[in-house]
């Protein structure tokens, strides 16, 4: 019994085949990148995306299959519009890092509606401005999920799950309606949008697939990779280090209290939903971590490899006192400071690759610990453990550095990108494969647990951080 897990990222679509046991197999990958035409737009071909998803898919099925059922796991808030009569994209795919809509985000603002640049709503406005100004014409509107989901359905199902529903910028704050007020400001005819189902249940067959079978899962990348970890009762966090980094935090049955973001600068959202009930979680953000290596290699030419950052700043035992703040696109949380940039402090004639290296891990560990603290601030619970999954997962120097900064074990993942996990235990638990919550969480078992060896001054970090604020007041200024 195997079940076939389309997974798209920013840069590509992977499927695999996930067994019973949770062997993750058969995976094949095609790259789909976005292309940035101008400063802060990104955006994709909705076509190629479409035709990578059946190729990956087809291929999994033919060297795994046959598939018993479908998970969907997927970028969240990415844009797409189609023509329901042919299926095509009437212009091009709106990435979620895309900040064309800034401007109508700040104009909504002032007259009291919160959506943030990279929600869907104000890029899901922009697309219908251009292609269909009169709003007369019978259009499809879709985060990835939807549009995968259509695709393999052969145009039958248009449908979104709750918790890729719940970050468009669309949906009530209870994650129960579509929001109204904003639908109107926006000019969005809710013939429009999808149907929102649970996260685990079917929702249509893959007909374009051999077999047909169900689809059966779907969730937004965070959330898979939360369920993937076994994150699924309240106090139990994960933490995704790719380009940027997320820590999702279990909160359970009830909201948390605040509207929009929580003192420690949390956002609530939709877990999964399950037979009609949401499980709600907390998210923290940090929006550079992999991405800061990436510019070391890139960059500076300090490596040819991100994996060799390992081994660099394994030269040396400490970083000489010199910090990093991995600011590259601003703060997440806690601050929230869009205005700030990285930076380096503490340089001295003695400091060298090696120091450097080793501070722009350390640099993100630290952010890893901001995140794990404003968490328990918002969310009301003690993290005792923090599990991780992603490429910076796999830097021994840095999970030990994470384990330190946050001064508790470090739970690593056994698949490096745990989404595709998760996408397979929700439609297993639709189909039967699985018997429930319990189940998963009984099934986490770490690669690789790292417990802290030595205490790093937090409060010189925060020093470091206070450096790297505010340098663009212009904005800083912006809150979303």
């Amino acid at each position: 019994m195997s079940i076939l897990v389309i997974d798209v990222g920013t840069s590509g679509v992977r499927a695999a085949m996930v067994s019973a046991d949770g062997r993750v197999e058969h995976v094949h990958h095609r790259q789909v990148l976005p292309e940035t035409p101008m400063p802060s737009l990104v955006q994709f071909d909705a076509a190629a995306m479409a035709s990578a998803v059946l190729e990956v898919a087809h291929a999994a099925i033919d060297s795994g299959g046959p598939a018993t059922c479908v998970g969907i796991a997927n970028q969240r808030a990415s844009t797409i519009v189609w023509d329901r009569a042919t299926g095509e994209p009437v212009g091009p795919g709106i990435g979620w890092q895309d900040l064309r809509t800034v401007g109508t985000c700040l104009v909504l603002q002032a007259d009291g509606l919160r959506v943030a640049p990279n929600a869907s709503a104000t890029k899901l406005s922009f697309l219908l401005d251009e292609t269909d100004p009169d709003r007369a014409r019978d259009l499809c509107f879709g985060t990835v999920d939807t549009w995968v989901a259509w695709t393999i359905s052969g145009g039958a199902v248009h449908v979104t799950d709750a918790t890729n529903a719940a970050v468009t910028g669309l949906r009530t704050g209870d994650a129960t309606a579509w929001h109204a007020p904003v639908l109107e400001a926006l000019r969005i005819p809710e013939s429009v949008l999808p149907v929102v189902h649970d996260s685990a249940g079917v929702v249509g067959h893959a007909s374009a697939l051999p077999g047909s079978p169900p689809i059966a899962g779907m969730a937004g990348d965070q959330q898979a990779s939360m369920i993937g970890q076994g994150c699924v009762r309240p106090g139990l966090a994960k933490i995704t280090f790719g380009t940027g980094g997320m820590l999702d935090l279990c909160v359970g049955p009830d909201r948390p209290s605040f509207e929009v973001r929580g003192g420690g600068g949390c956002f609530p959202i939709v877990a999964w939903q399950r037979e009609g009930r949401i499980t709600w979680g907390i998210e923290a953000v940090m929006l550079a971590a992999g991405s800061a290596v990436e510019w070391l290699r890139d960059d500076l030419g300090l490596l040819s490899s991100a994996a060799e950052s390992e081994a660099v700043a394994a030269a040396v035992e400490t970083t000489g006192d010199v910090w990093f703040v991995p600011a590259l696109l601003g703060l997440g949380t806690p601050t929230w400071d869009f205005g700030a940039r990285g930076t380096l402090v503490g340089l001295t004639r003695g400091s060298g690759r090696a120091e450097i290296v080793r501070s722009v891990l350390e640099g993100v560990a630290h952010r890893g610990a901001d995140l794990v603290e404003a968490a328990e601030t918002d969310g009301g619970l003690a993290i005792e453990a923090i599990r991780v999954d992603g490429g910076m997962s796999a830097n021994a120097v840095f999970v030990q550095a994470l384990a330190d900064a946050a001064q508790r074990p470090v739970e690593v993942s056994p698949e490096l990108e745990a989404t595709t996990l998760g996408a397979a235990y929700l439609a297993g638990l639709a189909t039967g494969v699985f018997a429930g919550e319990d189940d998963l969480a009984a099934r986490w078992s770490p690669r690789a647990t790292v417990t802290p060896a030595s205490t790093p001054d937090r409060d010189r970090w925060r020093a470091a951080r206070d450096r790297a604020a505010a340098w663009v007041p212009e904005l800083s200024a912006l809150d979303f």
